[in-house]
């Protein structure tokens, strides 16, 4: 394309210029979107860069939709990229465009649908002053409300500005432009649209196929070019039947996300959206197995009976909790006037209040309690986690330290050294640190998060018990086991037994 300082200032200059070939009238939106997405597919590469877990499933139903010119719908539970995607598609418009300067729908040079363009041309002729719009300038979002109004979508008639200006009620001069009709020669995209009311849908699906729309009972005639796209909830798109069906029936494509398949997907999403590149406290160091315990807690979400699946468990949750769990791991270290911030499972213990807040309860988990479900969840999260690192591996020597009667109680505020010092007692736990794939010269910070991690492993499997008396122990039934027989002169007085009469 020419340079920004080449672009023609009016529509003579445009006429006479290369870029008339390329701002054809004919060429709508949809078919700018669908030949510069045929561009960006033949030179490869990734169109929705950030976008993880979608490449054959959600991605190939959008081109799909869009080369074949198609409104469509994305139906997907929250925090699952459908706000992230649509606003990705402003990538496949032109860099800039030419419009009449002026127009409040920004109409087309050489094909204007209002009439305030086409009385300027009519008036200016070649010497109508011609301004250019940029891709992020023509992409539109609006969150569906049930206030929202057809003044707010469509528009309104200002009465006063036609009786003063003499024209006739219907003419478009007198509308208060909404953001559908600003959103002409762009995307329009509106986010929960069951939520719209049912007047607005009308008004929607009328400019959609009819190009036209009632405002205050007036026909006004809208021929706008525009692509829509919507988001939606699929409990409120098919129980509640929100969305009318003249409107269903003009969208093209319906488009289903969903959560990260993959722990994969999951660690690569949190750790491109998480903040955990921290500065001015401590250097920042986030094990791998911590991250997989994080990511497995909104994955054990999903399928939890006790979690109401109608409303999700959003990505954000590992998201929050990841963030949560550094800034605890920042806190400890400030305390300690440490130079490493790595964070223990007790850390993810203390983000509770990340979890808890994301998740919906069904009956069952009410009566138990957000805070004992997501404690559970963080077990269960630990237990897979560390069956994936320490399958075959013998912890046997761990084990019967503290069957024989040893204990340990870690505080989360401890400092690293500290509870290194403390690990180290406990026989056999910190030479299974090198399943982690640690080395003896790492930080004590590192240390003390691995060997906690292992026992929190242990417990997690019922290996060994947890309190808040004892800290990390052997079960009851195991200690006693291991317990010495007292001799019999040491037996404690017992009542003789009650004599039985018949």
């Amino acid at each position: 394309m020419s340079s920004p300082e080449s672009k023609p200032a009016t529509l003579g200059e445009l006429k006479a210029s290369s870029w008339v070939q390329r701002c054809h009238p004919a060429r709508t939106v949809k078919e700018e979107v669908r030949e510069n997405l045929i561009t960006r597919l033949r030179e490869g590469g990734n169109l929705f860069p950030g976008v993880h877990g979608y490449d054959d499933t959600v991605i190939p139903q959008i081109v799909n939709a869009l080369l074949s010119r198609h409104n469509f719908i994305l139906l997907g539970l929250r925090g699952q990229a459908k706000t992230r995607l649509i606003r990705m598609l402003t990538t496949l418009l032109d860099e800039t465009i030419p419009y009449i300067a002026g127009s409040e729908i920004k109409d087309h040079p050489l094909a204007p649908v209002s009439t305030f363009g086409r009385q300027q041309i009519a008036s200016l002729g070649d010497a109508t002053p011609i301004a250019w719009l940029s891709r992020n300038d023509r992409y539109i979002e609006k969150l569906a409300t049930p206030d929202v109004t057809i003044a707010d979508m469509i528009g309104d008639i200002d009465p006063i500005k036609a009786a003063r200006q003499g024209h006739d009620i219907v003419s478009d001069l007198n509308v208060h432009y909404g953001l559908l009709p600003r959103a002409n020669r762009g995307l329009f995209a509106i986010n929960e649209l069951p939520d719209l009311a049912g007047k607005i849908q009308v008004g929607l699906f009328n400019v959609m196929q009819e190009g036209d729309v009632q405002i205050k009972g007036f026909p006004v005639r809208l021929p706008l070019d525009v692509l829509l796209i919507f988001t939606a909830n699929p409990e409120d798109y098919t129980a509640r039947g929100k969305i009318i069906t003249p409107l269903k029936d003009r969208i093209g494509s319906e488009i289903r996300t969903h959560y990260p398949a993959t722990l994969e997907h999951g660690l690569a999403i949190t750790a491109q959206e998480a903040w955990t590149a921290r500065t001015n406290a401590a250097r920042v160091i986030v094990p791998k197995y911590i991250r997989e315990v994080v990511e497995s807690i909104a994955f054990l979400a999903r399928d939890d009976k006790k979690i109401d699946k109608r409303s999700g468990v959003s990505q954000r949750l590992p998201i929050s909790v990841m963030e949560n769990v550094v800034s605890n791991a920042e806190r400890r270290a400030i305390g300690n006037a440490e130079l490493e911030a790595v964070p223990r499972i007790a850390d993810i213990y203390g983000a509770l209040s990340s979890i808890t807040g994301k998740i919906e309860l069904e009956y069952e988990g009410e009566l138990k309690g957000g805070e004992t479900v997501a404690r559970e969840l963080i077990r269960m999260a630990v237990g897979r986690i560390y069956s994936s690192y320490f399958e075959g591996v013998n912890v046997a020597t761990t084990i019967k330290y503290f069957e024989r009667g040893g204990s340990l109680k870690v505080d989360a505020a401890t400092s690293s050294s500290g509870l290194v010092e403390q690990l180290l007692a406990v026989d056999g736990l910190m030479e299974k640190t090198r399943a982690l794939g640690l080395a003896a010269s790492e930080p004590d910070a590192v240390r003390a998060a691995a060997g906690e991690f292992i026992l929190e492993g242990l417990y997690a499997h019922r290996r060994i018990s947890r309190s808040e008396e004892l800290g990390f122990s052997a079960p009851e039934e195991r200690r006693r086991a291991h317990e010495p027989e007292a001799a019999e002169d040491d037996q404690p007085l017992r009542p003789p037994k009650r004599r039985q009469f018949n």
